[in-house]
């Protein structure tokens, strides 16, 4: 009886130890902003899913598009009508790794995260600085990188090209918490 509960005490430390090494966020923040000569653009997302390995830091991230929410009812509309195409592609997704993960401690610190965007059915390759914050509570991830849109087959007709900027800056916040 005594090596049950010990087989059984085991297995539940494992799973409880294997749980802790996941961090995640299903309310992560992403904004993006274009600018242009004749308007300027912004779009929040507060419903950003994000995981976080924290033996091997590698990170995977999934947005939907229609989360995005815009100033105005008309852009969000052409945003996921004409330009990403959300029924056909409705969430975009990044897979990667935090590169000097293991060596961070403690405290604000700058970090490389690559790997491959995906975005309205395209995939590239990305790498961009962060701050982390990593201590046994969270991991706190905060940045930004440029998109430029025609590398992700995004068309933006003739009529509007003066609005849209040909890059625009996607800024994020992912604060992930123990997985349970």
């Amino acid at each position: 009886m005594k090596s049950i509960h010990i087989l059984f005490m085991s297995l539940l430390l494992i799973n409880v130890a294997q749980a802790q090494k996941k961090f995640i966020t299903k309310k992560g923040f992403t904004s993006f902003y274009s600018h242009s000569p004749l308007e300027d653009i912004t779009a929040k997302n507060h419903q950003v899913l994000s995981i976080i390995d924290a033996e091997t830091g590698d990170i995977a991230i999934s947005i939907l598009m229609k989360s995005f929410m815009f100033e105005k009812l008309l852009m969000q509309e052409h945003f996921n009508e004409n330009y990403v195409e959300s029924d056909k592609y409705p969430k975009a997704f990044f897979k990667g790794k935090i590169l000097q993960f293991s060596t961070i401690t403690s405290g604000p610190q700058t970090a490389t995260v690559e790997g491959l965007l995906t975005i309205h059915g395209v995939s590239k390759k990305i790498q961009t600085e962060v701050e982390i914050t990593k201590n046994d509570s969270n991991i706190l991830l905060i940045g930004s990188f440029p998109v430029a849109v025609e590398e992700y087959n995004i068309k933006i007709p003739s009529i509007v090209i003066k609005n849209i900027a040909e890059v625009v800056k996607i800024d994020f916040t992912l604060d992930h918490q123990p997985y349970k």
